[in-house]
């Protein structure tokens, strides 16, 4: 397994300041963001597929900080009921698959998307309840008419540009947000379509991550290491769903946190277990997003919190004890 650290965070710097200070942290990989929701800081597919001069300083900085690109990530929502957004989250998309052939890239990280709940909407509908009977309507508009018929042609899209692996986040706001999710789109489209497990996502919504992992299996494509703590206080009156700004820490039912201050060692080395037992052997990617920790630290802190979490070497193959 390799350690990675999902660059948006470090927009803030110039880019090879903030691959230096990853390398000489010890992160191996980097998880590039290029369009959608994590923006175009460090990489604009728009300059580097037309400049083959700069295309060939940007992958200089990551060899010269022996920096592994795991994957290039355009989080957004092709699907948008909104004509003029749907074209630019699937633009961005597209984007990052042109320049993932050119950098010998093989992963792309974004999310599902979310269409309105008719073809007349002109916001994002995310239905999460069984009745009244208008949201079986709702659902079924989505998924046949809009999300598979999409997904369809991105994947064949992106298959015939060398990508292998398509790793949607399952992330709460979106039609894949849970593994069943997740594994509804892959039968339908294919088996380019994986999961992007953030146990983060799943602990608010009460998902157990190790039983996601078994669940999943090879399905899993990429992993966020983001943890989330639930809070003791709030919780129990207002349970998991929170409408409040992610500003308001004391108020909220959760809140997103660095790796090792929702969930403990165990917890963590259980998660790198079981990712290990069903086959990912891959890079585990910190996703920054703590509200109470400055850049530095938060990432700091995970760095060191996974160093001691991460089977880094390959796993015994001679079983001698057997």
């Amino acid at each position: 397994m390799k350690l990675s650290v999902f660059n948006p965070v470090l927009s803030g710097q110039p880019f090879e300041e903030a691959m230096k200070y990853l390398a000489d942290s010890g992160v191996q990989a980097v998880e590039v963001g290029c369009g959608g929701f994590p923006g175009k800081a460090h990489c604009d597919p728009a300059v580097l597929l037309h400049d083959d001069t700069k295309l060939a300083e940007f992958k200089q900085v990551f060899e010269k900080n022996n920096l592994e690109i795991c994957a290039l990530s355009a989080h957004g929502n092709p699907v948008h009921p909104d004509k003029e957004q749907a074209k630019r989250y699937h633009d961005d998309f597209i984007g990052a698959v042109l320049l993932a052939e050119k950098l010998g890239v093989k992963r792309i990280i974004t999310f599902s998307g979310c269409p309105g709940g008719s073809a007349e909407d002109k916001t994002p509908n995310w239905a999460t309840c069984a009745w009244p009977d208008d949201f079986q309507a709702i659902l079924k508009y989505q998924w046949d008419e809009v999300l598979i018929p999409y997904w369809r042609e991105a994947t064949a899209f992106a298959a015939a540009h060398g990508i292998e692996k398509i790793a949607l986040e399952m992330h709460p706001g979106f039609c894949v947000y849970n593994p069943e999710t997740l594994m509804r789109l892959r039968a339908a489209v294919g088996p380019l379509i994986g999961a992007n497990l953030d146990p983060s996502h799943l602990f608010w919504q009460g998902i157990d991550p190790v039983a996601a992992i078994r669940y999943l299996g090879d399905a899993i494509y990429f992993f966020h290491a983001k943890d989330t703590k639930i809070d003791p206080i709030n919780c129990p009156v207002n349970g998991v769903l929170d409408t409040k700004s992610f500003t308001n820490e004391r108020e909220r039912s959760w809140l997103f946190r660095s790796v090792g201050y929702g969930h403990d060692y165990a917890v963590w080395k259980d998660i790198v277990s079981n990712l290990r037992m069903v086959g990912y052997d891959d890079v585990l990617s910190i996703e920054h997003e703590d509200a109470l920790m400055s850049v530095n630290e938060g990432l700091q802190k995970a760095i060191s919190f996974l160093k001691e979490v991460i089977v880094f070497e390959d796993k015994n193959t001679d079983i001698f004890w057997a």
